[in-house]
């Protein structure tokens, strides 16, 4: 196994020792900070374009959004699988294997990226995702041009964001997050020249999201190639692909995947119904287009925090899990749970409080679309006070290797629910309540969606903190029966035995044995 530095080692090792609050603050900060960042991008796009276009620029960024999903699912794939095993196994002192994911991440993405821009160079490819997303002959054109271009820049997007996490699970979760600022930063100073000032349009716009992403993209493999002193480093023997690390990686990621994939789908879905039932509206397919496209946007923004949230949690997860420190890996979870809903609550009552600036700011101007949109927009997030529980909880079996359990709940709420109700409400909810249109039943399908996936995931939660409320019990007793044993921690060093009863930083009682055999 390759060796490590004592900074290298303390580094991760603290994750295993250090107050759990203070590690969820510092990993949480450049997390969220991060996600905000990296859905900038999609604002950014949209805000440029609208000021400079209108509701067909709006449209035009619509239409692309559920093949921009796509992309992401599979950057997610590969980027939160891998990150998710290089924890677990720098929690086991494994770094061979860390850094053979990693290597093995980075060659999955760049043959995702060919694959993309192969498909993406045949024209009939792109003119058949742009019908399944509901592109009107008006929209279709500009869309096309954006979507070309977001395609062949894949690879960088791919990199940039998906690797960035491993930053995060190497110790440093502030150099994760710059990687991802400069990025920004760069996107919407050529979004400003390229849109604003040369008038490029929706093909300046794309072009200054791959220029950002690349930036990005470039930061971080610098960080893992010319960085000495990080726990795993990124080498060409470990690129090698192997099988079954491949597949350790692919199933790790299902979740995420599987989270942007559904969203994908509800794109798609949700484009054909805003075109069905925005022809029949007085506003219109187009202005039904950017206006629920806006919501979506918007949704998603507030939405990201508590993914970050997720994400930054999930190394501590893995790590404790790993070393079978189960006391922590329960602090951890309801510390993650209790700081998710107090974001969530606050982007809440930012939408409540500022709808109509946060519309006008997307370049709407017209009053009744604006009153509707403003309509939308609150109520599609009525339930975000608690969407948090549901993210973190549905993270939490990714991060501990349970990849089937988090699957079911990534996909409850938009698959099992969301998708059936987008169906359902339009042709039931004008029927039983003649006040509201099919357009309106679209966005009010969001909310009972949420409430269902909320009360499933309570309940893989409240067994799964049985089941960790054992193992502790186990860990305890085996502890004391045979005092400490083989080191699990990383470079095989293992945090020291205390007594059971005595606190450790982060508050919770130290009874985790991580030599524990019967702890499984």
């Amino acid at each position: 196994m390759a060796q490590t530095s004592e900074g290298e080692s303390a580094r991760v090792a603290r994750m295993g020792t250090a107050s759990i609050p203070r590690l969820i603050t510092e990993f949480a900060i450049p997390a969220i900070a991060g996600m905000l960042v990296n859905g900038a991008y999609n604002l950014i796009d949209s805000i440029f374009l609208g000021q400079a276009m209108g509701e067909i620029g709006l449209s035009a960024t619509t239409v692309a959004m559920p093949s921009m999903t796509v992309f992401m699912a599979f950057s997610m794939l590969v980027g939160a699988g891998g990150n998710a095993l290089a924890a677990l196994k720098l929690g086991e002192g494994r770094r061979d294997v860390a850094e053979q994911s990693l290597g093995n991440t980075v060659t999955l993405s760049i043959i995702l990226a060919a694959i993309v821009a192969i498909l993406a160079s045949d024209g009939t490819v792109l003119d058949a995702m742009l019908t399944i997303s509901s592109a009107t002959d008006e929209v279709r054109p500009y869309a096309a041009s954006f979507l070309r271009i977001i395609c062949y820049g894949f690879i960088l997007q791919c990199i940039g964001m998906g690797v960035n996490n491993f930053i995060r699970t190497a110790g440093a979760p502030n150099r994760a997050l710059s990687t991802m600022v400069i990025g920004a930063v760069v996107c919407i100073v050529f979004n400003y020249l390229f849109v604003m000032r040369m008038g490029l349009g929706v093909v300046g716009s794309a072009l200054a999201t791959v220029v950002g992403q690349g930036v990005s993209c470039a930061c971080v493999l610098w960080y893992f190639i010319f960085v000495k002193d990080v726990p795993m480093h990124l080498h060409l023997s470990c690129m090698r692909p192997r099988a079954r690390l491949c597949g350790q990686i692919v199933s790790l990621g299902a979740a995420s995947f599987f989270v942007q994939a559904g969203a994908a789908i509800l794109n798609f879905v949700t484009n054909m119904q805003l075109v069905k039932y925005g022809v029949v509206s007085p506003i219109g397919a187009v202005n039904a287009l950017a206006s629920i496209g806006l919501v979506q946007r918007v949704a998603m923004f507030t939405i990201l925090p508590l993914i970050g949230m997720s994400i930054a949690i999930q190394p501590v997860l893995g790590f404790n899990y790993g070393a079978k420190l189960y006391r922590r890996v329960r602090t951890t979870l309801l510390d993650g749970i209790l700081a998710a809903t107090c974001i969530a609550v606050f982007m809440w009552l930012i939408v409540h409080l500022w709808p109509r600036q946060i519309v006008n700011f997307f370049g709407i101007t017209d009053a009744g679309l604006v009153d509707f949109t403003v309509f939308a927009l609150q109520v599609q997030l009525l339930m975000l006070p608690i969407v948090g529980f549901q993210i973190v909880g549905s993270n939490y079996f990714q991060a501990t290797g349970q990849p089937l359990k988090s699957s079911i709940l990534s996909l409850s709420r938009q698959i099992l629910f969301l998708l059936p109700l987008l169906f359902i409400m339009p042709e039931w909810l004008p029927t039983a309540f003649p006040q509201y249109t099919g357009l309106d039943a679209l966005y009010i399908a969001t909310p009972v969606a949420d409430g269902l996936s909320i009360l499933l995931t309570f309940l893989f939660v409240l067994r799964e903190l049985a089941r960790l409320n054992r193992l502790i019990r186990e860990s305890k007793s085996a502890g004391g029966k045979k005092g400490a044993g083989p080191g699990a921690g990383f470079g095989g060093k293992q945090p020291a035995a205390r007594s059971a009863d005595a606190p450790t930083a982060g508050g919770e009682e130290a009874s985790d044995q991580a030599d524990a055999p019967q702890a499984r």
